[in-house]
């Protein structure tokens, strides 16, 4: 195994960075400085140390995390809580959160050190769906769920959205949804005026582009107020796994996001 991969795969950081720990220097094997990120060496017997500590060899880890909203789709930030602070830093060098999901929305992300699980997910090309749902404010009628499905114009000097799918779940007026609608403190609510209309629903999308659910749903006449991601591509996410929990993927969904066995 290259040297590069097995401290990638160790969490030690991602491959970028763990190339540059060896040409500074920072990477022992068997005693000896290496400087070189291609260098072959046998992960079940060679002693590799990292700033003079062993690395123990890890191997690639998949995690499906429940993301609450309120947190970041970040390593570190000053000001905000991200979504790393569930999890134990001492196992997280090396892995990162594949795509990202908006402050205030939550559901499911996927963390790898994995690159080329990543790039499955996240090459445009691949056209990954990813199903998210939400409650907006507004409603949608055939024409504007036609618009959703078929591509819509979300920015100046951006092309049509990709087609997309679109599931009405519910539609009425806010006092009839309010205790159902997940939300703690909606602002954009007048308690004078309940008889707003409200839709649920579930929209399916094969693009990444910024806040693009809620671009596309404002562009269809709604403003979305509660927004979870709940899959990506066959994954479901794990409802059992509360909000600000995560847990490994098994071999079983690995394989599914990959489209065929990895090995």
């Amino acid at each position: 195994m290259r040297l590069d991969k097995f401290l990638a795969e160790s969490s030690v950081g991602r491959r970028k960075v763990v190339r540059n720990y060896i040409k500074e220097g920072f990477i022992k094997v068997n005693g000896k400085i290496i400087t070189e990120p291609a260098m072959e060496i046998n992960e079940n017997s060679d002693v590799i140390k990292f700033l003079c500590k062993v690395v123990s060899y890890t191997g690639k880890v998949y995690y499906m995390f429940n993301k609450p909203a309120g947190c970041i789709t970040a390593r570190k930030d000053k000001t905000n809580k991200t979504i790393f602070d569930f999890f134990d830093d001492d196992k997280m060098n090396g892995v990162f959160h594949v795509g990202r999901l908006d402050k205030d929305t939550e559901g499911l992300l996927l963390l790898t050190n994995d690159g080329e699980f990543e790039h499955k997910l996240m090459y445009p090309q691949k056209h990954m769906e990813k199903t998210y749902f939400f409650w907006a404010l507004g409603s949608l009628d055939e024409e504007n769920k036609k618009q959703l499905q078929q591509g819509i114009y979300i920015g100046k000097g951006e092309i049509l959205t990709k087609p997309a799918k679109i599931e009405v779940h519910k539609c009425g007026i806010y006092k009839d949804f309010k205790h159902e609608m997940p939300i703690e403190n909606l602002n954009n609510i007048d308690s004078n005026q309940y008889n707003q209309p409200v839709v649920s629903g579930y929209l399916t999308i094969t693009e990444g582009r910024n806040h693009q659910v809620k671009r596309m749903l404002k562009a269809a006449g709604c403003y979305v107020v509660y927004l979870k991601r709940i899959s990506i591509g066959g994954l479901m996410l794990d409802e059992s796994v509360k909000k600000g929990q995560y847990r490994f993927l098994t071999e079983v969904e690995i394989q599914k996001l990959f489209g065929k066995p990895r090995y």
